[in-house]
C-alpha cells in the first residue's frame, strides 16, 4: 500500500469509527454468547469469538463477511488474506478455508457479520445495472484479480445499510418490509465498489470464472465421487488446461486439491456432530483407506482425526 492509500485509508477510518463502535455495542447485545448466530433475517448470521481460535475450518458460501471488532486470517490453498475492523471479505463461490481469529478477548470479542447471497441476485442486479456499473480503475494493479475471495475496506455507505440491516432485528415489525431493501443495498455497494468488477465477473455467463463457479458447483455436490479433469471440462465446455488454469487462479488449489479438501470438511463434520468413526466417515466422504484418510486428515488439521475431534469436543469453536 502506497503512503498517500494509507492516509485515505486511515482518513476514512476515523469518518467511520464511531459508527462501527455503535454497530459493536449492538452486536455485544444481540451476540451475548460466543458461536455463529442464525438470526431470523434472510442470509444473516452473527459471529462472536471471545478468545482467539488458531485454526477453525469451514466451507465458505457465496458470501459477504464483514469485521466490525477484532482481525482475522484466511488461508485459502497457498494465499493468506488478514483482514480487520471495517473490511469485509467477498466470497464469490464455495471456498474451503482455514480461518484464525487473531484478536479477540472477554472483554473485546471478536465481532463479525456474515451475508449468505445467492448468485442470483447477483447476477439480478448486474443486470440491472447494465453499463452503469464501474469498471476496474486505471492503474489497479491487483495479481488476485481471479480469485474467488477479495478483502476491501467498508466506506460510510455499506457500514450505514450493514448497521441499519442489523439494527432491524429490534424491530420486526419493519424487518419483513424493510430488510430486502437493506440487503439489496448491501450488495449493490459491493457490486459498484473497489472489487465490483471481480464479483461481476462471476455473474457473466460466458465468463471463464462463470464457467468455473459451475465446476465448482458440481465437486460440491458429488466430492464422494471420483472425477476426471476430462469430464469437468466437458461439463465446463473449456480445455483441460483452460480449466485448470482458471479453477488455479480462483481458488488457489487444483481440482482435485478442492475435493479432498471438500472431503475433509465434510469427514470432520460427520465425526463431530453425528458421531461418525474415522473409518466411516472416511468411506462416506469417498475414500477407500482409512489409513490414507487418516494422514490426509492429519496434514491438513494438524491431528490425527480421533484426536481432533476430541480436542474440538473440548473447545467452544468459532468457523472460519
Amino acid at each position: 500500500m502506497s503512503t498517500d492509500d494509507r492516509v485515505k485509508v486511515d482518513s476514512m477510518t476515523s469518518l467511520l469509527e464511531p459508527a462501527r463502535q455503535r454497530l459493536a455495542k449492538t452486536l455485544q447485545r444481540l451476540a451475548p454468547e460466543q458461536g455463529l448466530i442464525e438470526t431470523r433475517l434472510d442470509g444473516l448470521a452473527l459471529i462472536r469469538c471471545n478468545e482467539p481460535i488458531a485454526c477453525a475450518s469451514s466451507v465458505y458460501a457465496p458470501s459477504l463477511n464483514f469485521i466490525i471488532q477484532g482481525s482475522k486470517t484466511l488461508e485459502l490453498g497457498d494465499r493468506e488474506i488478514s483482514y480487520k475492523p471495517l473490511s469485509y471479505v467477498a466470497t464469490s463461490v464455495h471456498l474451503p478455508i482455514l480461518g484464525r481469529v487473531e484478536r479477540a478477548s472477554e472483554d473485546t470479542p471478536f465481532l463479525g457479520v456474515k451475508l449468505t447471497i445467492d448468485p442470483q441476485e447477483v447476477a439480478d442486479l448486474v443486470l440491472e445495472l447494465g453499463d452503469k456499473a464501474p469498471g476496474v480503475e486505471a492503474g489497479y494493479d491487483c495479481p488476485e484479480v481471479s480469485c474467488g475471495l477479495c478483502v476491501t475496506q467498508m466506506d460510510l455507505g455499506m457500514l450505514d445499510a450493514l448497521s441499519r440491516l442489523v439494527h432491524l432485528l429490534e424491530t420486526p415489525a419493519d424487518a419483513q418490509i424493510l430488510a430486502p431493501l437493506a440487503r439489496r443495498e448491501i450488495i449493490y455497494r459491493a457490486l459498484v465498489g473497489e472489487i465490483g468488477a471481480r464479483m461481476r465477473k462471476f455473474a457473466m455467463a460466458d465468463s471463464q470464472a462463470n464457467r468455473v463457479s459451475r465446476v465448482i458447483e458440481v465437486l460440491k455436490d458429488r466430492y464422494s465421487e471420483p472425477l476426471r479433469i476430462s469430464d469437468l471440462a466437458d461439463q465446463a465446455n473449456m480445455s483441460e488446461s483452460s480449466l485448470y488454469h482458471s479453477f488455479k487462479q480462483i481458488t488457489r488449489m487444483s481440482p482435485l486439491q478442492f475435493q479432498k479438501k471438500l472431503r475433509l470438511h465434510e469427514a470432520r463434520r460427520l465425526m463431530l456432530t453425528e458421531g461418525l468413526e474415522a473409518a466411516s466417515a472416511s468411506y462416506r466422504v469417498g475414500y477407500e483407506s482409512p489409513s490414507h484418510f487418516s494422514r490426509e486428515y492429519s496434514r491438513m488439521f494438524g491431528l490425527p482425526p480421533r484426536a481432533d475431534v476430541s480436542k474440538l469436543r473440548g473447545e467452544q469453536r468459532v468457523p472460519a
